[in-house]
């Protein structure tokens, strides 16, 4: 997939694409100062700076170098991703500008956010991710526990919106954060995938980070709910809260019973897990004051 890459200069930034493109649409946007072109998903985003503004484009219609799919198809789902974060607009999710057609392809303009994403796969894949001391995950974790908690409130609460709006959290992992250490925010900043209910799993197994999918998200013909969003949110306090997929308390940093909560989040059997994100932010508030 490598071979034969052709090389795009743009302002201050030089990556690859698997053949040329046509990027003239972005300079009425303003100076191309970085650039995200790591992804799979068929997205190319660039950060751009206009009149001392700062914005994020996330752009789809170019073959990218890991993006194995066609680009209508990536056209297609950051259309209706554009949908998305019109409708599920919250403090905590990146604001969405405008949308539109650009060139031969599709684009999406956000207000730019300062921080780094707590899964920095392309410069400190695992492990590293998890030990090197100026990873953004390694670095997240040594904070205090009232901060790593202030992030996690921020998430749950996302997701009681999202609920509401009859929506389920489909490929939401820590790559969908970015962390600013300056200011202590957490903020979301991919929600792509999500989907209206009702969803069913059609593939066998669905999109997303395995390490926070559900057992029915390997399970063809399964129900993706609510519960499927319980166990999300249960997996992401083991991420940021513990020891990821080590659920074992001797890894847990928040107390045995906000632990007791993040476990029943994660059980296996849906029916014992909360019935949805809500129901689990209570139980998480209630415990919440017996921390130490």
């Amino acid at each position: 997939m490598t071979n034969n890459l052709v090389t795009v200069e743009l302002d201050d930034v030089v990556f690859q694409l698997r053949e040329a493109h046509d990027f003239s649409w972005l300079k009425k946007l303003g100076r191309v100062f970085k650039v995200f072109d790591q992804q799979d998903s068929g997205n190319i985003s660039f950060g751009i700076e206009r009149n001392g503004e700062q914005l994020f484009v996330k752009y789809a219609g170019a073959r990218t170098e890991h993006y194995t799919g066609e680009s209508e198809a990536a056209v297609a789902n950051l259309k209706a991703a554009a949908q998305l974060y019109e409708e599920l607009s919250h403090p905590a999710l990146i604001k969405l500008i405008e949308h539109f057609e650009a060139g031969s392809g599709y684009a999406t303009v956000f207000e730019w956010i300062e921080g780094e994403s707590l899964h920095p796969h392309w410069s400190f894949p695992p492990p590293l991710k998890y030990t090197h001391p100026d990873s953004p995950c390694y670095r997240f974790k040594q904070l205090s526990i009232e901060m790593r908690l202030a992030s996690l409130d921020r998430i749950f609460d996302f997701h009681v919106h999202m609920e509401r709006k009859n929506y389920v959290a489909v490929d939401f992992y820590d790559g969908s954060l970015i962390y600013n250490f300056t200011t202590n925010e957490m903020n979301i900043c991919d929600i792509d995938y999500y989907h209206k209910k009702p969803l069913i799993n059609t593939l066998g197994t669905f999109y997303g980070s395995k390490r926070f999918m559900s057992p029915e998200e390997f399970i063809l013909g399964a129900p993706i709910d609510e519960r499927t969003n319980v166990f999300t949110m249960g997996a992401m306090a083991f991420a940021l809260l513990g020891g990821e997929l080590d659920r074992s308390f001797s890894k847990w940093d928040a107390g045995r019973e906000l632990h007791e909560v993040a476990l029943l989040a994660v059980s296996e059997d849906r029916a014992l897990r909360y019935a949805n994100v809500a129901v689990l932010k209570e139980a998480w508030d209630t415990a919440l004051k017996n921390v130490d």
